[in-house]
């Protein structure tokens, strides 16, 4: 099934709630691909991910989030968070849990790259020349029971506000409507982050008016560089047209 995108828009980061839900009856995830072409025609590829892509997406979603280099983007936290945002284990979990996923977006043209001149190649940093390159984003799916929660939500800061986010979004919207057979989408947003969520309203998802604790002294959720955060949480009802 193609799907053509025509929208270039900025990239954007979801906030994962680090919370227990109560386990629904299990539904099937398959790893079925779409492709998607977007208008500078380089491929865009959706698929699951496995056990083998762990490290990948800890480094994505590490990238997206913390440190440095993902004030390259627009969506990091480096400003109200320090230490890690996920690690390996807690990845896993969600590979292989029964009622949640991590939905890869690949670009094809990260593979092609090799063959590229070598004065080009000599150019580019040695990440872009590796296989793993080809993973340009990602986002935790997960079935809550009465609706389907998108976290963890993670571009290349690199490649942010190209339009891939929007995609990103969307698959994990179809994924929640066709797949787990949900008509509502659930997530939670730092809300000292008013610009994402202005970001995530111009998309549809409204606030609930609900907010969350954030998860103090849990090292996984990373180093607070303040005492006030907390989630608001956004919802979104799906319909087939969306």
């Amino acid at each position: 099934m193609d799907i053509v995108w025509n929208e270039s828009e900025e990239q954007h980061v979801a906030h994962h709630p680090y919370r227990t839900r109560p386990s629904p009856p299990p539904l099937p995830a398959p790893n079925i691909f779409y492709d998607c072409r977007m208008n500078s025609a380089q491929p865009i590829v959706f698929r699951n991910a496995t056990l083998a892509d762990v490290s990948v997406v800890v480094e994505l979603v590490e990238s997206a989030y913390r440190g440095t280099g993902s004030r390259a983007g627009w969506t990091t936290e480096a400003d109200l968070l320090d230490g890690q945002r996920t690690d390996e284990l807690e990845i896993r979990e969600i590979i292989s849990g029964a009622h949640s996923l991590i939905r890869l977006a690949q670009q094809h043209n990260a593979i092609e790259r090799d063959h590229l001149s070598n004065e080009s190649r000599a150019r580019m940093p040695q990440h872009a020349l590796t296989p793993t390159s080809s993973i340009v984003a990602c986002v935790r799916i997960e079935n809550s029971g009465d609706a389907g929660y998108i976290g963890m939500v993670s571009v290349r800061p690199t490649l942010q506000a190209a339009g891939i986010g929007r995609q990103l979004l969307q698959e994990a919207e179809r994924v929640i409507r066709e797949e787990f057979g949900l008509s509502r989408a659930r997530m939670t947003v730092i809300g000292q982050r008013e610009t994402l969520i202005t970001w995530y309203q111009r998309r549809g998802y409204l606030l609930t008016g609900k907010r969350e604790k954030f998860p103090y002294g849990e090292p996984r959720a990373g180093t607070p560089r303040r005492d006030d955060l907390y989630f608001e949480v956004l919802e979104k009802t799906l319909t087939p047209h969306h």
